[in-house]
């Protein structure tokens, strides 16, 4: 999991590289991208009328499919599936970008296609360097993330106060690593007294 979560965002953050560079070259070279005319009932029809419901199409499922992957991948604690939705996001993005270039070519702003990919592009590599850190530091057993990453997973500080709670416990330290969907935890614990001490320690936290 924590390898495919690592491919996932390098894959984000690829796509967002290439879309960036292939938008500032377009700019640099003054590419003119033409959208012709088409005859298919006899009449000239502007194609960008065609394109602009396909690239619809072609949005719509990628935001609703997004936006369900979401709170399952929270729930699940899934950071593949996390990583997934960004990009299914970062898909309509460019759906986005192509409609609003297509529109700027219609009203003769032939840079506004550019300005608009380099702007979603900016947030897709956003979105893949910060997958790439909660990846990399997942790889090298830093301390265990919430599924975006925006702060610590309570779950040593839960698994601390579980521990202390027991009576024969004096004092506890809590390591915990995160390998996927699993956490393991290393517990070191000093206790009250050295009666019974194998006992004590199978005694389930009651709290």
């Amino acid at each position: 999991m924590s390898v495919g979560y690592l491919c996932a965002s390098l894959a984000l953050f690829v796509m967002g590289l290439f879309i960036l560079y292939d938008s500032v070259m377009k700019l640099i070279s003054f590419e003119h991208a033409p959208i012709g005319l088409v005859q298919p009932w006899g009449e000239p029809i502007w194609l960008g009328g065609f394109m602009i419901p396909a690239l619809d199409y072609s949005a719509i499922p990628a935001v609703i499919i997004g936006r369900l992957k979401l709170p399952l991948a929270r729930e699940l604690h899934d950071k593949v599936l996390y990583a997934d939705a960004q990009m299914n996001k970062a898909d309509w993005l460019t759906a986005v970008a192509a409609m609003i270039g297509v529109i700027g070519i219609g009203l003769g702003l032939w840079w506004l296609d550019a300005a608009a990919a380099i702007i979603i592009s900016l947030d897709i590599t956003k979105d893949g360097v910060t997958n790439l850190k909660a990846a990399t530091g997942d790889l090298m057993d830093s301390r265990p993330t919430v599924t975006d990453d925006s702060q610590l997973d309570p779950l040593p500080e839960r698994l601390r106060s579980e521990v202390e709670s027991l009576e024969w416990v004096s004092d506890c330290a809590v390591r915990v690593r995160e390998e996927g969907h699993v956490f393991f935890a290393d517990v070191q614990v000093v206790p009250s007294s050295d009666a019974e001490l194998a006992v004590k320690s199978r005694e389930p936290c009651t709290s």
